[in-house]
């Protein structure tokens, strides 16, 4: 069997616009665990099912596989700087105070454009991540446009014209 070039295999995924989400825990000990993910997606509407995944090298990456809860933040367009600041390690990240107390007690993210606070359902096996598989207990929906993730650079979805826009 032929084996992709991990290169190749990257510039090719590279070209898929991802969401920008920071998952966020707390540990039995009360600490605070969050990490960047563009491996965000919904699995399930019943029951409501969502998945995101942790590098296995990542520091949080045991305080997520054994939390009982986790929670989503679906980042907004202009929180960029949030998302880079979640996805740099070797650092205190909720030092700035970029989060506070939300859904399920836990730290969320003001003005995402949505939480999902998350029961854990299951922990998979995906290579070198993690697959944590969130039964979604909360859902809170902002009016802000979602951060993408395209072309290994952030940018905001294209706005659909009035015309073509679906009924609210």
């Amino acid at each position: 069997m032929p084996v992709v070039d991990p290169a190749e295999f990257t510039r090719a995924l590279a070209r898929v616009p991802s969401p920008v989400t920071v998952a966020t825990t707390v540990d039995p000990r009360g600490r605070r665990w969050g990490f960047t993910a563009s491996s965000f997606s919904s699995l399930s509407l019943d029951p409501p099912l969502v998945l995101v995944c942790p590098a296995r090298t990542a520091d949080c990456h045991d305080a997520f596989v054994s939390a009982d809860r986790f929670m989503v933040n679906v980042l907004a367009a202009g929180q960029a700087g949030l998302a880079r600041h979640f996805a740099r390690s070797g650092h205190d990240k909720f030092a700035a105070g970029d989060t506070v107390p939300c859904e399920l007690a836990l730290p969320g993210v003001p003005g995402a454009a949505a939480r999902l606070g998350c029961a854990l359902h299951a922990v998979l096996d995906g290579g070198d991540h993690s697959i944590l598989v969130g039964r979604v207990e909360t859902a809170v929906v902002g009016d802000q446009e979602p951060l993408v993730y395209h072309d290994r650079t952030f940018t905001r979805p294209e706005p659909v014209p009035a015309a073509l826009a679906p009924a609210r």
